[in-house]
């Protein structure tokens, strides 16, 4: 079935948020800049991550942190984008209101596995009307029930690239990377080809995907800058705040969880102290990040406005 394209048609009509939506975005449209603008300004980026909720709750808890976040003057926001296009219309809305409502420069990702090339060119005309100029292209998961023989004309983000810079050629697209390797790559030596090949089709930044030691991500950009890979490398933190959390996560992204974060998590006595602890550990790999002079921090907030916060007033009181 043929999905229909990013409607203007925002959440708040259906969530009833009037409270949060009281001005049509088609009336605000925001200039929105490139990402790609934003680097070689003497400092790295910051940035954080969003998903696109599926209840009011939800809603509202988005938009409680975007709100507490907004205050600290992020470079831009991503919005994250469902298997096989489960959230496309959402995605498409709250792309809409983080960028009219709360005046963020947003990326919004975009998935290309199991979608056809109209579906696809209905979603770029989507986000380009919107003033959208930044999309993180991504392969995507398959849906559940789907497998790797039902691909669509789409098989790598490398195709999604090529496509999107076809048809819209100054629009500013970010490609994902793996420090410790794609779950699916047959070597280390396989992935950052296949990296490489996302760059030259156009990819204009790197927004790596988590990491609980640093040594990991340090590698991953030696062997990127080895093979000819110069574009900007954002490094993607989550706070660990629970160990089930983070094994969950660790699961689907291969990262690996040291020894001493899992002992101070399963150690911690409550909700709060496990939280001071992801904080802790958070910070100390930003810290360190930063000494190195990366190029960005990219926060996977889980919609959570707390955490992000706390670690926010620590890079502001690091400098």
């Amino acid at each position: 079935m043929y999905a229909p394209s990013c409607s203007p048609r925002l959440p708040a009509r259906k969530l009833k948020l009037t409270s949060f939506w009281s001005t049509k975005s088609s009336s605000i449209k925001k200039t929105m800049k490139t990402i790609h603008s934003k680097f070689g300004g003497g400092r790295p980026l910051l940035s954080a991550e969003f998903y696109p909720p599926k209840t009011e709750e939800g809603a509202r808890q988005l938009m409680t942190a975007a709100h507490a976040l907004k205050s600290f003057d992020l470079d831009f926001v991503s919005i994250t984008y469902g298997a096989g296009g489960s959230t496309r219309g959402l995605t498409c809305e709250y792309a809409d209101l983080l960028a009219n409502v709360f005046g963020f420069t947003v990326l919004p990702h975009l998935t290309c596995i199991s979608h056809s090339k109209k579906e696809i060119e209905s979603i770029l005309e989507g986000l380009d009307s919107r003033g959208m100029k930044n999309i993180m292209s991504l392969r995507g998961d398959f849906p559940k029930g789907q497998t790797a023989t039902e691909r669509g004309p789409f098989q790598y983000a490398s195709d999604l690239v090529r496509f999107i810079k076809g048809k819209y050629p100054e629009m500013c697209l970010g490609v994902g990377g793996y420090p410790e390797t794609h779950p699916q790559a047959i070597s280390i030596e396989k992935d950052i080809e296949y990296l490489r090949g996302k760059v030259a089709a156009g990819a204009d930044f790197i927004t790596t995907q988590l990491f609980f030691d640093n040594r990991y991500f340090f590698e991953f950009v030696t062997r990127c800058r080895s093979i000819g890979i110069t574009v900007p490398i954002i490094a993607g933190i989550m706070i660990p705040c629970s160990l089930p959390q983070i094994e969950s996560f660790s699961q689907l992204s291969k990262a690996t969880i040291p020894q001493k974060l899992k002992e101070s998590l399963s150690a911690a006595s409550s909700e709060s102290e496990a939280l001071e602890v992801g904080t802790r550990w958070a910070s100390t790999q930003i810290n360190e990040l930063l000494s190195h002079h990366v190029d960005g921090i990219h926060l996977y907030t889980l919609n959570r406005s707390a955490p992000a916060i706390s670690i926010l007033r620590e890079i502001r009181r690091v400098g």
